[in-house]
Order: C-alpha cells, then sequence, then structure tokens
C-alpha cells in the first residue's frame, strides 16, 4: 500500500485489502473513495432496493470508524443495523452489494454469519448501547484493551432501552466504550418529543469543542512541554467546558461527551475519535450528518429513501407506488371511522408513513401520537388512554410489537382494557430477513388471555374486521394484515368477520387457513378439481378465538390440511390440531407452516419454499391423498 499512499493516485475499493488498507490512505483518498462509494450505493440500491437515505449520511463516519479503529478486534455495534451498507462496503463485502437482500444475497443488516466485522445481529432499535456494553465487559474480563463503538441514530435514542444501557453502562468508569451518535435530525419519521428538542439545541452549541480543538492545535505546537499540557488539558476538560456550554444529560449519566461536530469532515471525526480513544472511559460522540448525502432527491425526501424499492436513478422516481397496500386502506378507514366517532385515537411508534397513519394524523392531530421508537410505552399509553375511556388504535408492525410483549399482558389484558392492535407486516415481508419477518405474532397474542385476532383476506374484509375490533370487542383486539397489496381471485361474496365454507359437493378433503393465504388456496381449489380432487376449504377471519362449533362440523373429513403464514409453534393450526384431538378426531390431519427463522427472500420465493403458494398446496393435497389410498 505504501506506493498508493500519494494523494495524485486515485485508489478504487478493488485496489485495498479492506478495512486494514484505509489507514494507509491519505485524507484526500479518502475523499475519492466516499464519492465512489456513494455512487456504488446509489447505483446498487436502486437495483435491489434497501435503506438508502440513511447509509449515504454514514460515508464519511464509517470510513472514519474503521481507519481508527480495528475490527474484528474492536468490536463495532449497528444500531438497528440498516444503516451498515457502508461497512459492509468497507469489510470487504463491496463486490456481493448487488446481492444486498436477495434471497442468498447478503443481508440488509448486520449479520456475524455473514462476516467476522458484523460483530452482532442487528434488525430492531435501540439496542448497541447494551450489546457494547456488555461486549467492553467482556473484554475487561479477559483482558483485552480493544474498544466496542455503538453506532446509534438520533430515532433510537428515543426507545427506553438506551436509557436503561447509560444508567448501567457508566457504572463501568474503566470501560473501553465508545457510543457515536449519528444525528441527521430525521428518523424514519421526523424525531418527536423532548429528546428531539434537546437534540436540536445541541445542535446548536458547537462552540465548545470548536474552542477545545483550536486550544489544543496550538498547545501542540509548543516544543517540549505543549504535548503534556494539552494530555493535562483534557482532564480538566470539566472546569473549562463549564465556562462555555452548560453540561449535557450525557455527562450528566457519566458520559465525557465530545460534539456536535460535522460527520462528513473526515478530518473532524479522525481528531474526535483519536480524543475519544485516549480516555478508556464511556465516551459519548455527538455526529450532525446528512440523511441522504450526496443524492438530491433523498436529501429532499430522507423518509421517503429511508427504505425504498427499486428506482431510477436519474429520476429518483420509485418503480412501485405504495398507495396500493394494506397499510394505506387501513389507515384510510381509521379516519373514517374517527369521523363518527371522538373517542377514536391512533397511536405509532416512529412509522407514521409505513403505517398508513399519516392520514389520521393530518385529519386528527390532537388524537394522533407519535411517542418515537417505543412500542413499550405505546401500550401502556394505550391502557391510560382506554382506562379513561377512549379507543387506542396502536398500528405496529409485528415484529416490533415483540417487544411490547409484557404491556400487552400486564398493562392492557389484566386490566381488561379495549386496546386495537392494527398489526401491519404480519407474515412474511420478504427482504428484511430474519429480524423482520411477522410469523410470531400469532403464538404472542393468543398466549394472552381474552383476546381477539382477525386476519382478513382483502381491503374489504379490513375495513369490517376493523369495525368489529373497535365496537364488537371489549379487551385486546387485533387485526393483522400483511405487507403489500391485496391479490384477490376469489368471489367478493365470500368474505365475513368470522369464518366461510366453500364446499365442493361430496368432498372427503378440507383445506383450512386465513388471511391472505385464502387466494392461494382458492387457487389450488382449482388446480385440485383440475386433477381429479375435489376440496373444500374453510376461510377463518376471526381466527383467535377458535369456535368449538367449527371443530364439531369439520371432524367428518378424511383429510384436512391447514395451511398458515406464521410460527409453526403456538400458531393457529395447532390449537385447532389439540381441538381435534379433543373432539375425537380419527383422520388425517396435517399442517403446513413457517417454522424457525426465515431468511431474506421475495415474498413470492419465501412462500414457495414454505410450501404456501396455490401450486405447492395443491401437490401437498395430492401427495397426502396419494399416501392415503397407498395406506
Amino acid at each position: 500500500m505504501n506506493e498508493l499512499k500519494n494523494d495524485g493516485i486515485r485508489v478504487t475499493l478493488s485496489d485495498l485489502e479492506l478495512p486494514g488498507d484505509l489507514k494507509s490512505l491519505t485524507l484526500q483518498q479518502c475523499k475519492y473513495l466516499c464519492t465512489d462509494i456513494r455512487n456504488l450505493l446509489i447505483s446498487s440500491v436502486s437495483r435491489t432496493g434497501g435503506h438508502l437515505a440513511s447509509n449515504l449520511g454514514v460515508v464519511e463516519l464509517t470510513m472514519a470508524i474503521h481507519r481508527n479503529f480495528d475490527s474484528p478486534n474492536d468490536k463495532i455495534v449497528w444500531d438497528v443495523g440498516h444503516q451498515s451498507y457502508v461497512h459492509k462496503i468497507l469489510t470487504g463485502r463491496a463486490d456481493q452489494l448487488g446481492s444486498l437482500r436477495q434471497e442468498n444475497g447478503i443481508s440488509g443488516f448486520p449479520k456475524p454469519e455473514e462476516s467476522v466485522h458484523d460483530s452482532f445481529i442487528a434488525g430492531h432499535s435501540s439496542t448497541s448501547l447494551s450489546v457494547a456494553c456488555g461486549i467492553a465487559e467482556a473484554m475487561k474480563l479477559q483482558g483485552r484493551d480493544n474498544y466496542a463503538v455503538a453506532v446509534i441514530g438520533d430515532g433510537a435514542m428515543t426507545g427506553g432501552m438506551v436509557y436503561e444501557a447509560m444508567n448501567n453502562c457508566c457504572c463501568k468508569e474503566d470501560s473501553n466504550l465508545i457510543v457515536i451518535l449519528n444525528d441527521n435530525n430525521m428518523s424514519i419519521s421526523k424525531s418527536v418529543g423532548a429528546l428531539g428538542k434537546y437534540l436540536t439545541s445541541l445542535r446548536n452549541s458547537e462552540k465548545y469543542l470548536d474552542t477545545k480543538r483550536k486550544v489544543e492545535k496550538n498547545l501542540n505546537q509548543i516544543p517540549v512541554v505543549g504535548m503534556k499540557m494539552a494530555k493535562g488539558m483534557k482532564y480538566a476538560k470539566d472546569a473549562i467546558k463549564s465556562t462555555i456550554l452548560e453540561r449535557t444529560m450525557f455527562e450528566d449519566m457519566g458520559f465525557i461527551y465530545l460534539g456536535p461536530i460535522n460527520g462528513h469532515s473526515l478530518t473532524e471525526l479522525e481528531q474526535v475519535m483519536h480524543m475519544a480513544k485516549s480516555y478508556h472511559k464511556p465516551v459519548f460522540i455527538h455526529v450532525k450528518t446528512t440523511k441522504g448525502k450526496g443524492y438530491l432527491p433523498a436529501e429532499k425526501n430522507p423518509g421517503e429513501y429511508h427504505g425504498i424499492s427499486r428506482f431510477d436513478i436519474e429520476t429518483g422516481n420509485p418503480e412501485v407506488a405504495a398507495k396500493d397496500s394494506y397499510s394505506t386502506a387501513f389507515g384510510k378507514e381509521l379516519v373514517e371511522l374517527a369521523e363518527a366517532d371522538e373517542r377514536i385515537c391512533a397511536i405509532t411508534a416512529a412509522m407514521k408513513y409505513g403505517t398508513g397513519l399519516q392520514f389520521f394524523g393530518k385529519r386528527f392531530p390532537e388524537r394522533f401520537y407519535d411517542v418515537g421508537i417505543a412500542e413499550q410505552h405505546a401500550v401502556t399509553f394505550a391502557g391510560g388512554l382506554a382506562s379513561m375511556g377512549q379507543i387506542p388504535v396502536f398500528a405496529v408492525y409485528s415484529t416490533f410489537l415483540q417487544r411490547a410483549y409484557d404491556q400487552l399482558i400486564h398493562d392492557v389484558s389484566i386490566g381488561k382494557l379495549h386496546v386495537v392492535l392494527g398489526v401491519d407486516r404480519a407474515g412474511i415481508v420478504g427482504e428484511d430477513g430474519e429480524t423482520h419477518q411477522g410469523l410470531f405474532d400469532v403464538a404472542m397474542l393468543t398466549s394472552i388471555p381474552n383476546t381477539v385476532i382477525y386476519s382478513p383476506s382483502c381491503y374489504e374484509e379490513l375495513r369490517l374486521c376493523m369495525k368489529k375490533a373497535i365496537y364488537a370487542n371489549k379487551g385486546l383486539a387485533a387485526v393483522r394484515y400483511p405487507r403489500g397489496a391485496e391479490d384477490v381471485s376469489f368471489n367478493r361474496d365470500v368474505i365475513s368477520t368470522e369464518h366461510v365454507f366453500n364446499r365442493h359437493s361430496g368432498s372427503d378433503t378440507l383445506i383450512i387457513t386465513y388471511g391472505r393465504l385464502y387466494n392461494e388456496a382458492y387457487k389450488a381449489q382449482s388446480l385440485l378439481t383440475e386433477r381429479g380432487v375435489k376440496s373444500d376449504i374453510l376461510k377463518l377471519t376471526k381466527i383467535f378465538p377458535i369456535a368449538r362449533d367449527i371443530i364439531r362440523e369439520i371432524k367428518d373429513y378424511r383429510h384436512i390440511v391447514f395451511f398458515e403464514e406464521a410460527e409453526r409453534q403456538g400458531g393457529i393450526s395447532e390449537k385447532f390440531g389439540d381441538l381435534l384431538m379433543e373432539e375425537g378426531y380419527t383422520g388425517d390431519y396435517s399442517r403446513v407452516t413457517a417454522d424457525g427463522f426465515i431468511k431474506q427472500a421475495s415474498v413470492k420465493s419465501a412462500l414457495s419454499k414454505l410450501g404456501l403458494t396455490s401450486d405447492k398446496m395443491a401437490d401437498y393435497v395430492c401427495r397426502r391423498s396419494l399416501e392415503d389410498g397407498k395406506a
């Protein structure tokens, strides 16, 4: 590499052994490389979809981290991890970026099994400080003098787990823990609440660090004694700082606070990281970045380019509009219901646009609450509203609802409070992979007493289920629906908020399913008829609790197959099997479900692999019938 350390030589990613060679580059070469990385990000994400704006904003920050720390010996922990694409590039995966979020490709989130440089899996928010605190403590126990670096966004700072970790981290004063706040003033939905206002005030307080840098620079130029004076000044910084800037909350919690600094200046970033490493105590670095940096459409609309489908680079236009989706149908219907009932309130955890609640927020701002990335608080807050006679509706992705299990039990269900959940992205979500698949909400919610769950198969049924959940139930009621748009081949006369039979005369085979899989089962029924196999379908809409009369009605079928887009353990199909056994069923009962963690792939491919597409359903039913005939 020494021959390349020349400002006149512009290196490329393919020239380098990454991440080690980054330390040998000049700052000018790094700046050229940052431009190349941004172009690579825009080009790749335009073809695969993914999180673009957040990654464009952390190019220099990630470069500085890898130049100043020694991965994988030093451990870098990315909060949420959707901004780790640059990290993947700088750790030798640039040539794999074209497979990002694709089946058998690299993940859109950090994944230890993918690279030794991915220190911890991440897909949910506000976990990095807890992880890094644990890693730093383990290093100390093992006698290692390496660093644990947590990179967290300002949106993730609204999660309560961060403050639990901060409270614990600073009990370890001799810990090599460094927390970097990537403050872009724009999380998925705009940061809300007191913390957002507090960070805004800090963004305008650069005088302290600027002054400190200039003083240290001048001291270092004094022969012999200058460096010693600068080092001594570092430990006297609190006295200096008190005359320039009030103490920050981070210092009050025990951190050494450095910032805010320009997150797009490699010079400033490297100075502050070098400074942070010298303390050997918990340090908090506040970095300001621009989300979408370097790509004008993303800079202008960072929320739209947070997570995006394939798009045209020249125009910035997404390939697929999101106007036609279950989320949008849910959001618009909630507005209609709230027009007639002032008790209805809407809650989101930093997912206003993702859950379709932007319509409600615009129409009823006084009844709309964005609580930040705080699902636990959202549920308990809903319980408080419900205790006063309001009707709170919390719209949340299935994968994020997992974080509020205790609150659903303790703060809602025990008190028999009426809270409605809009469980968005239920089932397979596709390219975001294991951390985001919505497969566990059924098993989780059915374990909570007095809970009612609806799973509609089309928009019209969704609207009916919302009314049922709001007005026909007294306790916890959930309406779960998938990501994307409806796919309807069936006759809409069969829609219902309970259950519907689709019968063929003389059939001894019954297919049971719910949600969007009904459309696949409906098509499978036609395929089976073409093969000479008659079958009936039981479409469930109210999937829990299960009515005993349904079990008695179906126990005479010779073959019953339950197709379910949910986790096998604790699913509705498992509960159906238990009830059939209790009723003395002696026929052939089987179930086809998800089982375990499902990796990234398109929704269609993932469903096919699970045996949940129409052709796979037909094949399975035929195979069971054939095996029974041979027996």
